[in-house]
């Protein structure tokens, strides 16, 4: 007899103009399965939902009416139907605006259809959030402090490539939380050059969502935003984020098990083997009980390379070199420059700064 697997992953076709009511049965019935994913679901008080929608209205792209960088309205609508129906729970969505007005959080009368609140990020105060098991790039993180109080999150996402990590899923969908803040570490300083995938592994290991849904009716290839819109068909729902998105990336027609440089990790090492490799989630289908009625793969995907394998060898490897010097050097740093940034360059400082933005491009600095 089979052991059973240690996690669950469903895919269905479901046309890509399929009317409210046909999307929230496909949802309904790829998510039926997920026994954990129910679980902690309906004995939660309160769920928190992270979406892939902030962005500012008049630059969303669509295809005939639906979305290809962002999740669709009426994907949204059906995760929350679905909540609303099987659970009692209070329930939230979480986001940080990049707008000083707010207008990038367009779906705020959506919300209130199921009487959701909506949480900001970037609103203080902020909480500290332990990583468990120490991390894999940082021990510990800042977020909202709406995590602290939730018994389950929910991942909500859309079938895309990213010019950086390869793919964006359900775990890279996380990389909205950390709030744009004084206090916090700039995003830059997280979406940087060998730093973003052990970051994205973090994450998803504090935040743990138990569902996880992605949007493919209409996904996007090439780059997360400004790329190729690729109708697909698609829905996809799991019990852990790794492997929903190991399963996704497959569909994809990638291997999940891939790294740097094999395409579509171009740029940078994949975020989901290295979650896998620290014993969060499986890139292993092996693994996982994925079952589905598509043909892979759904659609033609791939990342852009967004610079010549040759620079970013050179920027890999120099980084690298650099963080050994800082390692090396770490206590002079600290006491020449306490409480700034600095800017590391054949073992010399080059700039330094409290104000990580403050004006210098490090890709003119790096050469690029």
């Amino acid at each position: 007899m089979e052991r059973p697997k240690s996690f669950a992953v469903r895919a269905a076709y479901c046309h890509y103009l399929a009317p409210e009511a046909e999307v929230h049965e496909t949802l309904r019935r790829i998510t039926a399965p997920l026994a954990r994913s129910w679980a902690r679901l309906e004995a939660a008080k309160r769920i928190a939902v992270k979406v892939n929608m902030v962005y500012p209205p008049e630059h969303i792209r669509c295809v005939d009416g639906r979305r290809q960088e962002l999740v669709d309205d009426v994907v949204l609508r059906g995760v929350l139907r679905l909540l609303r129906e099987r659970t009692t729970a209070k329930v939230v969505v979480v986001d940080t605006s990049l707008s000083a007005d707010g207008r990038d959080v367009f779906f705020k009368p959506l919300l209130s259809e199921f009487g959701v609140e909506y949480v900001e990020s970037n609103t203080s105060p902020l909480a500290t959030y332990d990583v468990p098991g120490g991390g894999c790039l940082f021990g510990r993180y800042l977020l909202s402090p709406c995590f602290k109080d939730a018994d389950a999150t929910v991942s909500v996402a859309t079938l895309k490539s990213h010019a950086f990590m390869g793919v964006t899923l359900c775990t890279k969908n996380l990389f909205g939380l950390p709030p744009v803040h004084p206090t916090n570490r700039p995003r830059m300083y997280f979406h940087h050059i060998i730093r973003l995938p052990f970051v994205l592994a973090d994450l998803a290991r504090i935040v743990q969502p138990c569902l996880n849904v992605i949007d493919g009716l209409v996904g996007q290839s090439g780059r997360e935003w400004g790329g190729h819109a690729r109708i697909t068909n698609t829905l996809v729902a799991g019990d852990q984020c790794i492997a929903t998105d190991a399963c996704a990336a497959t569909l994809m027609g990638h291997n999940p098990q891939a790294d740097w440089p094999t395409p579509p990790f171009r740029r940078d090492r994949n975020h989901l083997r290295i979650a896998a490799e620290s014993g969060f989630g499986t890139v292993d289908a092996r693994e996982v009980d994925f079952q589905h009625d598509l043909q892979p793969p759904v659609g033609r995907f791939d990342s852009d390379a967004t610079d010549p394998s040759e620079m970013v060898d050179s920027w890999r490897r120099t980084m690298c070199e650099q963080a050994l010097c800082y390692r090396d050097c770490r206590s002079k740093f600290v006491a020449v420059y306490p409480r700034e940034y600095i800017y590391l360059q054949q073992g010399e400082v080059i700039h330094h700064s409290p104000d990580p933005l403050s004006g210098v491009s490090r890709r003119d600095m790096a050469g690029g």
